[in-house]
């Protein structure tokens, strides 16, 4: 008698991911507010390219931005055999590339510094937080 090798999969709920995923965006949308609204006060300038980036669009840009990595995460959910493992590696290579604008921006280096600070926020708290959702 030959036994067939039959691995179970864990699933991952849609609606558990979405609405952790949409919680982690807001919480990461208001931790870049708060960041920058620090950064702000602290004397660092926000201004790209001599135009002032508004404190509200950090939180903007972060949910965007955050939201599509949730769209990933339920891709990955649906098609890749390792979905935890394929989600981190992918957005943190993101996360990485996401720097490259920061570091080459028109703008002084504790701003840039500033920018970069509030890409590592965003990926602090969303990342893991989508991660835990998702089978191993």
């Amino acid at each position: 008698m030959t036994a067939t090798a039959n691995p179970t999969r864990t699933t991952t709920s849609v609606g558990a991911l979405l609405r952790t995923g949409v919680i982690a965006t807001v919480v990461a949308s208001t931790a870049t507010m708060a960041v920058a609204a620090a950064g702000d006060l602290a004397g660092v300038s926000l201004d790209l390219s001599g135009t002032p980036i508004p404190v509200s669009g950090f939180g903007v840009l972060t949910a965007v931005f955050s939201l599509l990595g949730v769209a990933i995460a339920a891709l990955l959910a649906r098609v890749a055999r390792h979905p935890r493992r394929a989600f981190v590696r992918t957005t943190v290579v993101l996360t990485i590339l996401s720097l490259a604008p920061d570091a080459v921006a028109d703008a002084g280096v504790a701003t840039k510094a500033l920018l970069m600070l509030t890409h590592l926020v965003a990926a602090a708290i969303v990342i893991p937080a989508v991660a835990r959702r998702l089978a191993a």
